[in-house]
């Protein structure tokens, strides 16, 4: 803490987006100081000259990680580039609350790591005190963590919905679809082809078919949710708009189970959340109304095949889906309000 009560963060990789969102956010919370940028391509450069409309801020100069001085500094935000982020962490001091963008720390099993990232896991002896931060399940672990990892935004729209039902045992364990359609955004700052304007817009394509890293993370947190080993299909789609997770997810359910009771479910689970939501009865969630926002929308719906229904929920892949749940689950470490420095009201239109 520094001489005015605040926690001293540092944000590690703040010349991506999911960092100037992190910097958007965290200026207007009232117990947070920005006490370090890094950017080690980038180093010795102001914020502005990477983000103009971070310009007006008064942030320091973004600096090399080699040459960051920790001693004051609390806690870390890290949003370095998957396979980069275990052996930076790794060599943090201990003193150090740490919340992870990357996926390094998020699957429990170093072997499954292993197979979808394609190299070992550097630090499992970090990986085994980490705890997977959606903060509305796992809010007591986070509590208590040193090291939280944070969900991956597909992730994140996928299991607030399923979550419930599956702990419920209201659905079939065997038969889960999940159609998912993701902002521009979400692949990151760096130049690529995929994702340029012309490749992009006028169009949408699937990718990452039967092979998205994300698949494992949905099945590892749906299996701890069912008490049973879950597969699922999972399809992402890359939609020409900059910010926005879309997940259609269709379910079949138990015998006598209705979509209303799926309803209920979900709401129970999260009655009071600040920012997991069901929406009104008849009425699908969109993008265009949790842009800006760390909301994740969810509305259920009757198929009209009998036994089946279908989960449709909306959030911003670099708030909820990212940032905003990042400083949510550092809210929870160092005993805020959960909700400081994360606005609920959507930017609309």
């Amino acid at each position: 803490m520094n001489a005015n009560g605040k926690l001293n963060v540092a944000v590690l990789g703040a010349s991506g987006y999911t960092g100037a969102e992190l910097i958007r956010l965290l200026v207007t919370h009232d117990g947070i100081r920005i006490a370090a940028l890094t950017a080690d391509r980038r180093a010795g450069e102001p914020m502005g000259a990477v983000f103009p409309h971070l310009a007006h801020l008064d942030l320091p100069d973004l600096v090399a990680i080699d040459g960051l001085d920790w001693r004051g500094i609390d806690a870390v935000f890290c949003c370095l580039p998957h396979g980069t982020t275990q052996e930076v962490i790794a060599g943090l001091p201990g003193h150090l609350k740490v919340v992870d963008l990357s996926a390094d720390f998020r699957l429990y099993d170093g072997a499954t790591y292993a197979q979808w990232y394609g190299h070992e896991h550097r630090a499992m002896e970090l990986q085994a005190s980490a705890v997977y931060g959606l903060t509305e399940v796992k809010r007591a672990q986070v509590k208590a963590a040193r090291l939280v990892a944070n969900p991956g935004c597909y992730t994140t729209a996928a299991e607030l919905p399923l979550i419930p039902c599956l702990a419920g045992g209201l659905i079939e364990t065997g038969d889960i679809i999940i159609d998912a359609k993701s902002g521009v955004s979400g692949a990151g700052r760096a130049a690529k082809e995929g994702i340029l304007h012309t490749e992009v817009s006028e169009g949408i394509h699937a990718y990452g078919i039967a092979s998205h890293r994300h698949t494992p993370e949905i099945e590892q947190e749906l299996s701890e949710a069912a008490g049973t080993a879950i597969t699922v299909n999972f399809t992402p789609h890359l939609m020409p708009m900059n910010r926005g997770i879309l997940a259609t997810t269709y379910v079949r359910m138990k015998p006598g189970v209705s979509a209303e009771d799926l309803r209920g479910a979900i709401a129970e689970a999260y009655d009071g959340e600040p920012f997991a939501r069901l929406v009104p009865r008849g009425e699908a969630p969109a993008t265009r109304h949790v842009r800006g926002s760390n909301l994740c929308l969810m509305g259920v719906f009757a198929d009209r095949i009998p036994g089946r229904a279908i989960l449709v929920s909306a959030l911003d892949n670099l708030v909820k889906g990212a940032s905003g749940q990042a400083l949510q689950n550092l809210n929870v470490m160092a005993g805020f309000e959960e909700t400081m420095g994360l606005p609920q009201v959507a930017v609309f239109p």
